[in-house]
């Protein structure tokens, strides 16, 4: 799948380069499309028809996933004007030359920015995305659609579940690359290494039953809205939530916010089924090229309070000094009804103080969406 775009003039070694890529893929992924019709238990997918919840399906991760990106300042939003062409150019060069890319930057340079988590210099840690978001985000993504799609009585689940989370994936690079002058070595790590490992990572009942019953982990992803007068989409982005109960409590639990951004705070138990929570931290908000071969960020504070019901959200009020959303509000169906109707609301301002909002009152988890001018 790797190998989508073909050129007629590849020599024989960029093939064998692409059989090997593929090959390695193949290898990491192989146990868990093993023993398809094994009956498997559920970690994630509860089958809630209210909040975050009720939008899990394979659009909604491979929107969110895909455009995650579009939250940092010097992207255009629009789904029209996106150079596909250069991102996917750029990825298929990634993924065709690695090594020359990483003998270029160095490969120590390479293992200690992409892989090994020792620095903490900012320049030399996209590290940290590769763990948070592919390692362990993408793992439980992963899961969480097995899930989906056994319960929704799809047949060969995991191969659904695979397919999907490598279009989340392969989507994702080729948006990021569209923004790139050059090929990186940035999706080496994450295709060849961070995606495979996670769904192998994923495929094991005790890494999963750490994750959902020690530390309380789902999935609060925002709600994408498209605005069909410019073409332009808002509100992506694709969360996790973990929270780890307080020893000695029954009512309070340290509470982690991940994505493209960490907060750290505190939920509080308000019954058996609703829950309270609040954090603080940091928020990625511009990308920079850190030198020819790599990127980060630079960051902004970060702040959010959330209502959840059974760890599915209701609601999000979040504040940041970024690019789309000094202020971001998402009430998620279910919270509120109108005529029998429980439509999913976003409200956002921007630093301009430009207010977006949207709806949406479909089972598809992409609304409308509308900007508007400050008078």
């Amino acid at each position: 799948m790797l190998s989508v775009y073909y050129n007629a003039e590849m020599n024989n070694s960029k093939i064998k380069l692409i059989s090997l890529c593929l090959a390695l893929i193949g290898s990491f992924s192989v146990n868990a499309l093993a023993q398809e019709t094994e009956a498997e238990p559920y970690y994630f997918y509860r089958g809630y028809d209210y909040g975050s919840e009720s939008l899990v399906n394979p659009i909604n991760i491979i929107v969110n996933g895909g455009f995650g990106i579009f939250q940092l300042a010097g992207r255009n939003n629009s789904l029209i004007d996106l150079d596909y062409t250069t991102g996917f150019d750029n990825l298929k060069y990634s993924l065709t030359h690695p090594f020359e890319l990483i003998g270029d930057q160095g490969w120590s340079d390479f293992l200690i920015s992409e892989t090994v988590p020792i620095s903490i210099n900012r320049n030399n840690a996209q590290y940290w995305p590769n763990y948070t978001q592919h390692l362990i985000g993408g793992g439980m993504s992963y899961r969480l659609m097995y899930e989906w799609f056994d319960y929704h009585d799809f047949g060969h689940p995991k191969t659904y579940a695979v397919t999907t989370i490598f279009a989340y994936h392969f989507l994702n690079e080729v948006v990021e690359s569209s923004g790139y002058g050059r090929p990186s070595t940035d999706p080496i790590a994450d295709l060849y290494l961070f995606d495979p490992l996670s769904i192998v990572l994923f495929s094991n009942d005790k890494v999963c039953n750490f994750f959902s019953k020690t530390l309380n982990m789902a999935e609060w992803p925002y709600q994408p809205m498209i605005d069909p007068t410019d073409g332009t989409i808002a509100n992506t982005g694709q969360n996790f939530v973990m929270k780890w109960k307080l020893p000695r409590s029954n009512k309070w639990s340290l509470f982690y916010h991940m994505g493209t951004h960490a907060e750290l705070g505190l939920s509080r138990h308000l019954d058996n089924d609703r829950c309270v929570s609040f954090g603080a931290g940091m928020k990625a908000d511009n990308l920079i090229e850190v030198d020819e071969h790599s990127n980060t960020v630079n960051l902004a504070l970060s702040g959010g309070l959330f209502y959840d019901r059974n760890n599915s959200l209701m609601a999000s009020l979040l504040l940041a000094k970024s690019k789309d959303y000094k202020m971001r509000l998402n009430l998620y169906p279910g919270l509120v009804k109108f005529w029998g109707i429980k439509p999913g609301i976003f409200v956002g301002t921007d630093r301009e103080d430009n207010l977006s909002f949207g709806i949406n009152l479909s089972s598809i988890p992409i609304g409308i969406s509308k900007n508007r001018q400050p008078n």
